[in-house]
């Protein structure tokens, strides 16, 4: 490792061996006991790099060149790979995506939370790795990202309006993307379509730093049942400029079931507070996921939460129903229930499942999807779930013989993870999308539970997102 400090030029290191990747997808190497993270490697590779950042304990760094390619080396299929946020481990082959991500769970549970995982399982692939994704939600952009070819032309030719996704750590700064590889058609086209038409009828792009504009976002949801919603999110707009968009796309595109608008003028893009509008067929769509004894319905509208990778999701409720190995008569407590998606997916397998959720439009979804498959043995409740379980409404609705936890990536609260041990249920099933904070509940939990099943599952091919399952079983 070499540096001019005089002239501070840069450091260059010659023939760093990436032997690990980490989290956020860049690759590890070491060179004098300084761990060095760089961008875009694969394990295996052996690279010239340019560290970019040097802290005390690790470095940041980019390949100036490849020396050896990693067996597990693929060229991206993205022309927005290493631009664009998404997909950031596209260029390793999907085997060792796989590899990599089996072994950040065990190195968190064992790290974090002492965990033998000698029980833990093969992780379970995704069959499909493109075109996986039912939702995508995209940014419009008066101030779109320019790469090296944008900045050839002349200013007053570029075209600065798009359509996208945000560049990694910039808040303005809009990605045009061309295709998309994580949604299935009608998606692509319908983001095309929208794009040039509101060029071709001067319809203004968000200004994402002034807040001025017409367009701000565009929200795609599509179902296996074959039914398609559109949201248009507006925030500065003309009511003409409206029914013109929306006419043009439901006269393009009359496989969209589920037409809406929103007319959102705040400083953020949540829109959970926000009215939707039905410009033309349902407000919801419908999706569907198998069971034991046919299919259990699912209604989708604009706000709701539905897992984004519908047949994964499915794998991922068949492992979660397995490892709770209900008999039948089984009190089970479904907590962070969002949509009741797991609740009414083993409803038919136990006595009674009681919901808890956060969110109150997520409840009534909850509720209206109980009564749309003519499920009666659900009940859920609204509210923080450190609030509402209480000895009290433990008392009211009975001790559970299961408890399954799906949290947001936070973790479950102190509070909760303290009454799971006052419950003392004979199973827990803990789902989560975050193995560290899993572990760190699961430290908690050691106290009263041993952990007798692990299964990582990969919801998110070429990401290093995935989500993991454990059973624990009282002592």
């Amino acid at each position: 490792m070499s540096r001019n400090r005089r002239n501070a030029e840069p450091i260059r290191i010659a023939g760093l061996s990436i032997i690990d990747i980490a989290e956020e997808g860049k690759g590890v190497g070491k060179a004098d006991e300084l761990v060095i993270f760089v961008d875009k490697a694969v394990p295996g590779d052996v690279v010239d790099i340019r560290v970019v950042k040097k802290k005390k304990n690790f470095a940041e760094a980019i390949i100036e060149n490849v020396q050896t390619k990693s067996q597990h080396r693929v060229d991206p299929f993205c022309s927005h790979f290493g631009t664009c946020g998404g997909c950031k481990w596209q260029h390793m082959d999907y085997a060792a995506q796989l590899r990599f991500k089996q072994k950040n769970v065990e190195a968190a549970l064992q790290r974090l939370a002492k965990i033998d995982t000698s029980v833990m399982e093969p992780i379970l692939g995704s069959a499909e790795n493109k075109y996986y994704r039912n939702k995508l939600e995209y940014t419009f952009s008066n101030k779109r990202w320019l790469n090296a070819t944008d900045m050839e032309f002349e200013a007053e030719g570029r075209e600065m309006n798009a359509l996208g996704f945000h560049v990694p750590l910039r808040f303005d700064k809009i990605l045009d993307i061309e295709h998309c590889y994580l949604q299935a058609e009608p998606s692509n086209s319908l983001r095309l379509s929208v794009r040039a038409y509101a060029l071709a009828n001067n319809i203004s792009f968000y200004d994402l730093r002034n807040h001025e504009g017409a367009l701000r976002n565009l929200i795609i949801r599509t179902s296996s049942t074959g039914e398609v919603m559109v949201v248009v999110v507006f925030a500065y707009v003309e009511q003409e400029q409206i029914n013109g968009l929306m006419e043009h796309l439901k006269v393009s595109f009359p496989e969209i079931t589920s037409l809406l608008y929103i007319e959102n003028q705040k400083k953020n893009d949540t829109v959970f507070d926000q009215d939707v509008i039905t410009y033309a067929g349902r407000d919801h769509i419908f999706e569907q996921m198998p069971t034991d004894d046919g299919f259990v319905k699912f209604k989708i509208g604009a706000k709701s939460f539905y897992q984004t990778n519908s047949n994964q999701a499915y794998e991922l409720y068949k492992i979660t129903k397995e490892f709770a190995d209900f008999k039948g008569d089984e009190l089970v407590y479904d907590l962070y229930t969002g949509a009741g998606t797991i609740a009414n997916f083993v409803a038919g397998s136990v006595k009674q499942v009681v919901g808890i959720e956060y969110v109150p439009t997520a409840i009534e979804d909850a509720k209206f999807n109980a009564e749309l498959n003519g499920i009666e043995n659900t009940i859920f409740y609204a509210g923080d779930m450190k609030d509402i379980l209480t000895a009290d409404f433990i008392a009211a609705h009975g001790k559970p013989d299961v408890v399954i936890t799906d949290p947001p990536r936070a973790g479950m609260h102190t509070d909760v993870v303290e009454r799971l041990l006052e419950m003392e249920a004979e199973k827990i099933v803990y789902v989560s999308c975050n193995a560290a904070t899993q572990a760190r509940d699961l430290a908690l939990l050691k106290e009263k539970y041993d952990v007798v099943r692990i299964k990582p599952v990969d919801m998110f091919p070429h990401t290093q997102h995935v989500e993991n399952v454990v059973l624990l079983k009282l002592r």
